[in-house]
């Protein structure tokens, strides 16, 4: 086990993942880890050269010869909402990776072994350095097997569906309620069903259902077992 304090969290698209991550984080003074920003670079590297999602020997030839890096967003300039700051070869990509077509292309990236194995590396690398807390689809199993703290955050199909919806029209990206169901529907049966470590609970994780929890109350809820284990 690192001699640093590792929080995992899975779950879901939509889950709420991501803020209550990097709120956590924030709280306890942890660098927040954004798995799935490495995944959505991926997708971005294939989609800016021509290269098809499913070519994994050329999308991971991109991967390897590119620095990729991440932070914790720096004020002023930084505090835009964003929940991580992603570099990609010098460049911001923090808001180019959120795109829709990057959202999708990460899910059909995520399947490739190959590439999995690339970014699994750089993620547990990142954990034996400093505190943090990494979230995504397989870090309690696979990437922080021996993490301190594990947890599997959910919600209701109709929460997640409420969450991205907002998010889409914050964005200012005329997305309906139907079309956002079947992304979110799509998205967990591609999850569910990966060859290659389908998403799961594990028997240790602690289940946060966020459904009728404000964001605040969970990142709470959560800081108080941190203080517990830490005592």
């Amino acid at each position: 086990m690192s001699d640093f304090f590792q929080i995992a969290i899975d779950g879901p698209v939509a889950a709420g993942k991501g803020t209550v991550s990097r709120l956590l984080a924030q709280k306890l003074g942890f660098l927040y880890v954004d798995t799935g920003a490495m995944y959505r670079v991926a997708a971005l590297l294939a989609i800016r050269n021509g290269v098809d999602f499913s070519e994994e020997d050329k999308v991971v030839a991109l991967l390897e010869k590119s620095k990729l890096e991440m932070r914790n967003p720096l004020p002023p300039k930084e505090t835009d909402g964003r929940l991580t700051t992603v570099i990609l070869d010098g460049e911001d990509v923090s808001w180019a990776i959120r795109t829709q077509k990057c959202s999708e292309g990460s899910s059909k990236v995520a399947v490739l072994k190959k590439l999995r194995k690339v970014l699994v590396k750089k993620q547990q690398e990142i954990a034996t350095k400093q505190n943090v807390v990494m979230e995504g689809r397989d870090i309690t199993f696979r990437v922080l097997p021996d993490a301190n703290l594990k947890i599997f955050l959910t919600a209701s199909i109709e929460a997640r569906v409420a969450r991205r919806h907002t998010q889409y029209l914050i964005k200012g990206t005329n997305t309906s309620i139907e079309e956002v169901t079947k992304e979110i529907k799509e998205r967990d049966l591609r999850d569910s069903n990966r060859t290659n470590d389908p998403l799961q609970v594990v028997p240790e994780a602690w289940l946060v259902d966020t459904s009728k929890l404000e964001i605040d109350e969970v990142v709470d809820l959560i800081a108080k077992r941190v203080d517990e284990l830490r005592d």
